[in-house]
């Protein structure tokens, strides 16, 4: 298979699953296997497509940011308090994976962790939409400090592989008391500075092996997981507000087990 054909398909599945949850990371780090993409540069290849996908929840909610940015300026008291909430839940992550992102790519990342994670999530989500609390706050842009924080110590789960960012936050949402709705859109607003820090890091750490071909590649996975992203954030929020989070949940254990099975089975690694 061409790297260029390789490129797309990662592309695709980053965009497809980065902003439901389902885990994007182990999505790709399957696809990744199934495709026998063995060269260690694919490895910071499928955290730099993120910013793609990233790129459309800022171009699709492009007013309303633009909106909170002039309201910063002008002082503005609740573009400052989403900004602050944003704040609040991308800090725990971002220091911890910093701290720990070492050991958790020693550890954890294998398929067998990752079809693990993916079956127990399943059943985490199940339970949680099921059994809930009463949602008391429906504005996605307008969470307390108490939910903001808390969906950031959720988001905290994500960086074990297989777990996925969307899913630890909406259910630190639907825990908090968050509405469906709301923790699924604060979910892709805070998917913007935690996949840019992912970004920064990625290409800081393989500042020393990137070659032209190598951006070549990147510049294509970006483009296609912009592009399939924009998709799924123009639809996914109708679709929870209609079959809620079970759907995403069934998907994980599905793909989980058979995971399982085809490693048991020696066809992946």
């Amino acid at each position: 298979m061409g790297d260029w054909l390789a490129a797309i398909i990662l592309g695709v599945v980053e965009g497809l699953t980065e902003f439901i949850p389902v885990s994007s990371t182990g999505h790709l780090l399957i696809t990744k296997e199934m495709l026998g993409l063995t060269d260690a540069r694919w490895d910071p290849f499928i955290y730099m497509i993120q910013l793609g996908a990233i790129l459309a929840v800022v171009v699709l909610y492009f007013t309303r940011l633009w909106k909170v940015l002039l309201g910063l300026f002008g002082r503005d008291a609740s573009a400052w308090r989403f900004t602050i909430a944003v704040l609040i839940a991308f800090l725990p992550s971002a220091i911890l994976g910093l701290l720990a992102k070492d050991v958790i790519f020693a550890v954890l990342f294998n398929s067998l962790f990752v079809f693990l994670s993916l079956i127990i999530g399943g059943v985490i989500l199940l339970l949680v939409e099921r059994w809930a609390p009463p949602a008391r706050e429906h504005e996605a842009m307008a969470l307390t400090f108490r939910s903001a924080a808390l969906i950031g110590l959720y988001q905290c789960l994500s960086i074990i592989p297989g777990v996925s960012r969307s899913g630890a936050t909406i259910v630190g949402g639907l825990l908090s008391g968050v509405d469906k709705r709301a923790a699924a859109e604060f979910s892709f607003f805070l998917a913007i500075p935690t996949m840019v820090g992912a970004f920064a890091v990625s290409l800081w750490e393989t500042r020393d092996v990137i070659t032209a071909d190598f951006l070549g590649l990147v510049a294509i996975g970006f483009v296609v997981s912009f592009v399939s992203g924009a998709f799924v954030v123009k639809t996914m929020l109708d679709f929870v507000a209609r079959h809620g989070f079970a759907p995403f949940a069934w998907w994980r254990i599905v793909v989980g087990a058979l995971g399982l099975v085809a490693l048991s089975l020696g066809w992946i690694g």
